[in-house]
């Protein structure tokens, strides 16, 4: 937390959040999506339903802190527990309206790498894809949230593990994937990116208190600007209420950057 009253991790949760809307069909993800899902079904979104890898879906979030899907509080009180396979039904069947995804890197047009990353100078293995790249081509649209580094946000991912916009320019079309499906946000620490019509990501707004230059700063390609540009609003209490009392303590507690990172490339 800061001088602000919220962390910046509250203020990606919060916009996060406001991406879903009331009635729809949510594959939610882990950690910081956990808590964005419970914020929207709190606050304006009373009728969203949630759809977890695990097989899990719920209409209402968990009453408890949870640290994975897979955590027991995250059984009790749901609509169904089942399998993988139920809930990449509906997502086949073209019902999911939105999907969050994390990554190691994403590109400016939206393509996701979790494969290979960064440490100490050296290329790592990370865990992969899982169902990210089932959500990323078959969601009507999708949600990625991920810190803002120059290192992350790259002009072209190492190995696309989940595609966005492909090279842009109708790619998703000839590829034979849903018209209009894609990113459709990057939330970052510092502010939110979307898309033009040609698939290329642009600086929507900014975080209160970060300055554009900050983004373009930490952005590794030319980033475009917004007209007008936007400063993202800030989390309101309520939304406040519902993150701390659901924060078990590793997510929105501060961590040191590493730890960040290394919880976000293993989504």
């Amino acid at each position: 937390m800061d001088a602000r009253g919220y962390s910046s991790r509250e203020a990606m949760v919060a916009a996060a959040a406001r991406e879903i809307h009331d009635g729809e069909w949510v594959f939610v993800g882990m950690r910081l999506p956990l808590l964005a899902f419970a914020v929207a079904k709190g606050t304006h979104a009373p009728h969203a339903v949630g759809l977890y890898e695990s097989g899990v879906i719920r209409e209402m979030p968990a009453e408890e802190p949870l640290l994975t899907m897979g955590d027991t509080p995250h059984l009790h009180g749901a609509t169904f527990c089942g399998s993988m396979l139920d809930v990449m039904g509906p997502l086949q069947q073209g019902r999911v309206h939105v999907g969050f995804l994390g990554a190691a890197e994403v590109d400016r047009f939206g393509n996701l790498n979790t494969i290979w990353g960064q440490r100490d100078g050296s290329a790592v293995r990370l865990p992969g894809s899982g169902g990210a790249c089932d959500i990323a081509c078959l969601a009507r649209r999708t949600v990625i949230m991920l810190e803002h580094d120059r290192r992350r946000l790259v002009e072209r991912v190492a190995h696309v593990t989940s595609p966005g916009y492909g090279a842009g320019n109708g790619w998703r079309r000839a590829q034979g994937l849903q018209a209009g499906s894609g990113p459709s946000a990057v939330i970052t620490t510092l502010g939110v990116l979307r898309f033009t019509p040609d698939g290329e990501a642009f600086l929507a707004s900014v975080h209160p208190g970060v300055r554009v230059e900050e983004v373009l700063r930490n952005t590794g390609w030319t980033l475009r600007v917004a007209d007008k540009l936007a400063e993202t609003p800030a989390p309101t209490p309520e939304e406040q209420a519902i993150m701390r009392m659901l924060d078990s303590g590793r997510v929105l507690r501060k961590k040191s950057r590493e730890e960040f990172i290394a919880a976000d490339e293993a989504e």
